[in-house]
């Protein structure tokens, strides 16, 4: 029961700070582009793509439409906050990393939960080694 809230509520935040963000990129474009600027990237077309891979990743996880793709999404966004809190740190700006490091507890918690309480087996959460062995 206690895994079902865990999974939840870290699934809901952390779904909730990517729709925020894209929010964000969408409502400012021009702060978000400044932003990305501050930490080094000249590219672009980097909020946009930040905005739709922001949309869409929450969207693979809840809708858990395909396990796979729900797989993949956890992984682009545990490689999206990994490096986003170490840009935030090698720019010297701490502070900008907490999101990213509060996301990645959330995501550690909603994947390493998502097994007891969805249907299908991630074969790639913890839990599911113990389902294999038992």
């Amino acid at each position: 029961m206690s895994s079902t809230y865990v999974y939840w509520i870290s699934t809901a935040l952390l779904s909730l700070l990517y729709l925020s963000s894209a929010a964000l990129y969408v409502a400012k474009p021009a702060f978000a582009r400044q932003a990305q600027a501050d930490l080094g990237y000249q590219v672009p077309h980097l909020v946009q793509f930040l905005v739709v891979v922001k949309l869409l990743a929450p969207a693979a996880i809840l809708s858990r439409v395909s396990l796979p793709l729900s797989d993949l999404a956890y992984a682009g966004m545990f490689f999206h906050l990994l490096l986003s809190a170490m840009a935030h740190l090698g720019v010297r700006k701490p502070q900008g990393a907490i999101p990213a490091i509060v996301g990645l507890a959330l995501l550690a918690a909603s994947f390493m939960t998502q097994n007891a309480v969805r249907d299908g087996i991630s074969p790639y959460s913890p839990a599911s080694a113990a389902h294999a062995k038992g």
